[in-house]
């Protein structure tokens, strides 16, 4: 087999002799990339975001952010890379002559203090700087200078700019000194990419295929099979191997925990974990598809999934985080399980033997434990069809974006001739295991929508679960956020519409 490379700013390097857990943060840094910067270690910062050539949605490649301290070096294995240090124009001798557009409005608008975090900001900007469908939003097209702060009423809002730029592609980089005006002002004053942009241009071409990986050193193995067959045949093989998508909670463990193992698989780029389908019955979504992907796919199709992806940790996160992989770790904290629970999703588990279906409610079968079996992987999630027309997503945690849930509850309701024929609701952090409301379910199902019914309902949903105290909320607030989970929810579908 070929020897693991990666390329870097346009340069292959061989991925030997860093040891199998290295991440592409300290690899970078140990060959004087510096840019990329270790801040906390969890993907909570950005400060090492890179920039990673991906299958594209609207184009062939898609240039996206992600954070380099979660990603194995392995994982790249064939794959580009462009650092903070690879945006510049460079003179023949390797110095940077002229700056990026983002760099430079970064420079001229004060974006930029201490400098830590800078990098990382510019490679998450970059990555919204060359998304394709940014221009279907700008209004530069009449004239609409790009650099002006938007002003109320002009189409655009606080976190979008008139540019088309999304502030949620800053959602997971955090500045400490500088502040965030200026930063935004620089995001909001770039304009579109010059036609002979060469990251532009290579959005043309192809990004490479996913390389089968056997990467072996110091004993200790990063493996990614080519397919799903020798996936489930090598988890047969190897039952203490450890499973990764986006590496996103993995990555974690292993910078924060010091957790190392024998023999990691990865399973990101699957073919057969990567598919989407919307059929006349249901909508399957490949397990390895990261959250990034699934939403601009299926574009709102699904709105209570629209509704829990901005609130899903930061686009950082979501850029390599997977279904596959929020459901795979088993945790009662996880957004991603109340919201498929009031979904009524299934999911279909494949291993050696074949494929088989499991509705995702008798899935978990305590903390961290489920139904799935050594060897078997999530191949895909399936949300059946009609979908419930009166849905909401309420996570109630310390901060808006990027923090974990105190309380996830996701309401999926049926309301005819306002009677409520159908409700589903799926509860986080109440339990060892992410729950359905079944007896609140039961209390409002034949009812009228009525306040009276709706208070009834939030008595019973805040008995549902067995909630605990601890640093992230108390066992008594936990209760009482699940009762006004419900009556939000009714005062939502029972405003009055303006005439």
């Amino acid at each position: 087999m070929v020897a693991a490379r990666i390329t870097v700013n346009g340069k292959e390097t061989r991925i030997s002799p860093a040891p199998a857990h290295t991440t592409v943060l300290d690899f970078l840094r140990e060959r004087g990339l510096t840019g990329t910067k270790e801040g906390c270690a969890e993907g909570e910062c950005g400060a090492c975001s890179v920039l990673v050539a991906r299958p594209g949605v609207d184009k062939p490649t898609d240039w996206v952010a992600v954070n380099a301290c979660l990603v194995p070096v392995a994982a790249l294995d064939g794959q580009e890379v462009v650092t903070s240090e690879g945006l510049a124009t460079v003179d023949p001798s390797g110095t940077p002559a002229v700056l990026h557009p983002v760099q430079q409005e970064m420079a001229v608008r004060g974006g930029s203090q201490c400098g830590f975090c800078t990098p990382g900001f510019i490679c998450s900007m970059a990555s919204e700087y060359y998304r394709p469908d940014r221009c279907a939003h700008t209004g530069q097209a009449d004239g609409t200078d790009p650099g002006r702060v938007p002003a109320e009423g002009s189409g655009s809002d606080s976190e979008h700019g008139p540019n088309g730029f999304d502030l949620h592609a800053l959602s997971g980089n955090l500045c400490r000194c500088t502040g965030y005006r200026p930063i935004r002002d620089a995001a909001y004053a770039v304009g579109m990419p010059a036609e002979d942009d060469p990251l532009a241009l290579r959005r043309e071409q192809s990004p490479p295929a996913p390389a089968a990986t056997a990467y072996t050193q110091d004993d200790s193995a990063f493996l990614r099979p080519g397919t799903l067959a020798e996936a489930v045949r090598l988890l047969r093989e190897r039952p203490d191997a450890v499973v990764v998508a986006g590496s996103t909670d993995w990555g974690v463990e292993v910078n924060i925990r010091s957790r190392r193992a024998d023999c990691v698989v990865a399973v990101d780029r699957l073919p057969e974990l990567r598919t989407l389908h919307v059929g006349s019955d249901h909508i399957e979504i490949g397990a390895a598809q990261t959250l990034t992907e699934i939403e601009r796919r299926l574009d709102g199709a699904v709105p209570l999934l629209a509704e829990l992806f901005p609130q899903f940790a930061s686009r950082l996160i979501r850029n390599s985080a997977t279904l596959g992989g929020n459901l795979g770790t088993g945790s009662p904290i996880g957004d991603s399980p109340p919201v498929l629970l009031a979904l009524e999703a299934s999911l279909v588990l494949a291993g050696a033997d074949g494929e088989r279906e499991v509705p995702l409610r008798d899935y978990f079968t305590g903390y961290r434990q489920s139904v799935r079996r050594p060897g078997e992987l999530i191949r895909a999630v399936r949300v059946p069809l009609p979908l419930s027309p009166v849905t909401a997503f309420h996570k109630i945690a310390k901060r808006r974006f990027d923090d974990i849930s105190s309380v996830a509850v996701a309401f999926a309701l049926d309301i005819e001739d306002g009677t409520v024929r159908k409700a589903r609701i799926g509860l986080g952090g109440v339990a060892a295991t992410p729950i359905r409301a079944l007896a609140t379910e039961a209390a409002l199902e034949g009812e009228p929508w009525t306040e009276r019914t709706a208070e009834a309902a939030a008595r019973v949903l805040r008995s549902e679960g067995t909630p605990m105290d601890d640093h992230r909320a108390s066992a008594a607030y936990r209760s009482a956020m699940l009762g006004r989970s419900l009556l939000k929810l009714y005062a939502r579908t029972t405003e009055a519409v303006p005439s």
